[in-house]
Parts: C-alpha cells; sequence; structure tokens
C-alpha cells in the first residue's frame, strides 16, 4: 500500500453533499486572496454552481483537497481564450455566461488547494489528472489554467518572464509547481500580467499583513508573487497579481 491509497478524488457532482465542506480543509493560500473582489464575490459559489467541473479529494471522512474549474465562452465579443486579466476575468466570464445561457467553449481550472497535512505525497498529480478528465467529460478537449508559481514570493521583484525561463539541469521549470504541469503534459502558452487584483485602503492592508504600510512605493508582502504598490497620499495600495497561463489536454485519464 501507499501512502495515497486511502485518498479518494471524486467528481464533486457525485458527492453533492461534500459541496458545503469543500473549504474545510487547512490551505496555505496568503492572507490577502480572499480581499481579491472578484474571488470575495464568486469564488465560494463555483462548487454549488459547477460541481461537474470540480473534484473533491477525501480520505476516510475527512476532505483533505479540492479542485475547481468552471467552464467559460472564449469566443464570443472579441474575447481572448487565456485574457491577461487571466484569473479574475475566467471566473467573471464563467459567471456572466451562465446567466446569460451561454454556451461554453473553454474549461479552465481557477485552484488546486491541497490540506497542509497532504502536501508532498504526488496528490496534486491526481488533482490535476482529475481536473483533465472532469473538463473531458463536459466536451471540452483542453483544460486552460492560470497558474500561480508556488516559489515565485520568494522573490517578488523578480519579472515573471524571467523566472519563467530557469530551469533544472533536466530541462524542467524550476518553479515547482509550474514543474507539475509541465510533467503532467501541460504547455506553457504566456503570462497573465494582471490575473488577479487586490485592493484596499492602508488601513486594509496593515490589518490583513500586520505591516505598517507607512511610505511610498512598493512594499514586499508575505506570500506575494510582486511587490504590493503603496501610495499614502491617496491612502490605498494595489497588488497585481502576474500567473502563467498553461494548456492541457483534457483526455480521459487514470486518477
Amino acid at each position: 500500500m501507499t501512502e495515497n491509497d486511502s485518498i479518494r478524488i471524486s467528481p464533486l457532482s457525485q458527492r453533492p453533499s461534500l459541496v458545503p465542506r469543500v473549504y474545510e480543509i487547512n490551505d496555505s493560500w496568503p492572507v490577502f486572496t480572499p480581499h481579491d473582489p472578484v474571488a470575495g464575490a464568486l469564488l465560494g459559489r463555483v462548487p454549488e454552481e459547477f460541481p461537474q467541473y470540480c473534484v473533491v479529494a477525501t480520505d476516510g471522512d475527512r476532505v483533505v483537497g479540492r479542485g475547481l474549474a468552471v467552464p467559460f465562452d472564449a469566443e464570443g465579443d472579441g474575447r481572448e481564450e487565456m485574457p491577461d486579466q487571466g484569473w479574475d476575468r475566467m471566473l467573471v466570464w464563467a459567471f456572466h455566461d451562465r446567466q446569460y445561457e451561454r454556451v461554453p467553449t473553454a474549461a479552465g481550472a481557477l485552484e488546486i488547494s491541497l490540506d497542509v497535512d497532504y502536501l508532498g505525497r504526488g496528490l496534486s498529480y491526481r488533482m490535476l489528472a482529475a481536473l483533465r478528465q472532469a473538463a473531458a467529460r463536459q466536451g471540452h478537449d483542453a483544460l486552460l489554467a492560470p497558474v500561480r508559481p508556488t516559489a515565485k514570493h520568494l522573490e517578488p521583484h523578480v519579472p515573471m518572464a524571467a523566472y519563467l525561463r530557469r530551469c533544472r539541469a533536466d530541462g524542467l521549470p524550476a518553479d515547482p509547481w509550474v514543474r507539475v504541469h509541465v510533467r503532467a503534459g501541460g504547455t506553457i502558452e504566456k503570462i497573465a500580467p494582471a490575473s488577479m487584483t487586490v485592493s484596499g485602503s492602508l488601513a486594509q492592508w496593515r490589518q490583513w499583513t500586520g505591516l505598517p504600510f507607512d511610505r511610498d512605493g512598493y512594499v514586499d508582502v508575505p506570500g506575494a508573487l510582486a511587490p504590493v504598490h503603496c501610495d499614502t497620499a491617496h491612502d490605498h495600495a494595489v497588488y497585481v497579481e502576474p500567473n502563467v497561463w498553461i494548456r492541457h489536454g483534457a483526455e480521459p485519464t487514470s486518477v
């Protein structure tokens, strides 16, 4: 037996009782990301409204991982398949298209989050494969993902393009999470330079991060992939996060 034998990954549509529980896990997202207004307004609705695109990992009765994805129309009204506003734009399109009954032409992965107790077990590969399967079952031939490189926060001042050029001796990307995607067959397509935006007053940023935010200019915030811009005269700070668009084939694979 392996340490993953007890872990079951299922389409959320097949386990509707777990929809309210997918956010029970102790994940490692930075404290400021829930304050992205797009995430705050829409992300919590994804499991209930798009369960056929989402997956859940359980270990017995414990929820240990979630994979969230959405369908959207990538072809109408001058839209780009992989917009520069990445994560935010894709999520907004998904709900807009659902409301106005637009036929989806693409499937996009929003996140794969694992409980911190289950990191380092290879579970992320299985979750990614399960999301690809979910997209294939809905008739898509690809799964698009605005990926958040997990080690980029250690070098927030390095431009994303330069960061992505870094490879190991075996030619694979240096970043661990981008490497998972490439090993799984994904191809790096482009950078999403403004994938997520979090803005707030300086008082809000102080509350979120515990940092003083008392000087004009760039502030390094733990977990941020790029510096946060602070403007004391106008009493606000803005974080614009770059992501990396990666394309996966959505053909069924074993999980």
